[in-house]
């Protein structure tokens, strides 16, 4: 009784110290992926005076608190950002632990998901990208690992990856067709393929509902909150007025894949159970 009582602790307190080293790791594959910069050289490093940061200021989430956020060194602030992604990624392990159980499929396939999301999510928020590597590795892991998902399949992971390529391109398309500007990017289509191999068409058309409701909302809060005309866009420098601000899409996204991907097909149930 008294193992059964502690095992699920003890495999809670492993999923989340997993979670928090592998945010640290993400924190570099941010940082460093959008630059070309190599994930292994150089180690750890202070920005500001490049000194090395050690293993034991590095430890997640503690090393942060324990130097108040700043460098050893130099003392030189350092970004709520990189504690905030060790807490988020512990916590979507956490919850994806519960939701699916401890099997080899949570290991192989729901944590790398997740991470893939965490990282997708805070490089277009900074960089308004979304790199080839994760979107189309991602979309290669989601299919290979289908064949081992029970009640999933290969099948359903294609449809669903066919179904997000394909609404998004056709809008993106028509969008420049009418306009002739860009409006949907590439990495946003194949973020969605990727999604959609995770999490079959309901989970493409959930996460489009979700996705364009939160975006307009925040689209409109960001207009409205703005009081000047113009701004300036943080990648290439220059002046845009602010009914032509680009917010970066993928974020919003990543919620709507997780709200279907953690709390199922709720939104869907009463379509599905008549199919």
């Amino acid at each position: 009784m008294l193992i059964q009582e502690i095992s699920p602790l003890l495999v809670n307190i492993f999923v989340i110290v997993l979670g928090l080293l592998v945010g640290s790791f993400l924190n570099v594959v941010i940082a460093r992926l959008p630059i070309h910069e190599s994930l292994v050289t150089p180690p750890s490093h202070c920005p500001k005076c490049q000194s090395r940061i050690r293993w034991w200021d590095n430890v997640p989430v503690f090393s942060y608190l324990l130097l108040r956020g700043k460098c050893r060194q130099c003392r030189t602030n350092i970004s709520v950002r990189y504690p905030l992604i060790e807490l988020l990624t512990a916590f979507l392990f956490l919850a994806a632990s519960i939701r699916f159980g401890v099997t080899p499929l949570l290991f192989f396939r729901d944590l790398p998901f997740l991470a893939l999301l965490v990282c997708i999510t805070f490089i277009d928020l900074e960089h308004r990208l979304i790199p080839d590597l994760l979107s189309l590795g991602g979309l290669v892991l989601g299919l290979v690992t289908s064949f081992f998902t029970p009640g999933f399949g290969i099948v359903s992971a294609l449809i669903g990856a066919g179904v997000g390529f394909t609404f998004f391109y056709l809008v993106a398309w028509f969008y420049v067709w009418r306009t002739g500007q860009s409006g949907l990017g590439g990495g946003d289509i194949k973020l969605l393929a990727m999604l959609g191999s995770f999490i079959g068409v309901f989970g493409v058309l959930t996460t489009i509902l979700i996705s364009s409701i939160l975006g307009s909302v925040m689209g409109l809060v960001w207009a409205w909150s703005q009081k000047s005309k113009s701004t300036v866009n943080p990648v290439t420098g220059e002046s845009e007025s602010l009914m032509k601000v680009s917010i970066p899409y993928g974020p919003f996204l990543v919620i709507g894949a997780l709200y279907y991907y953690l709390l199922g097909d709720i939104l869907w149930s009463p379509f599905t159970s008549l199919m």
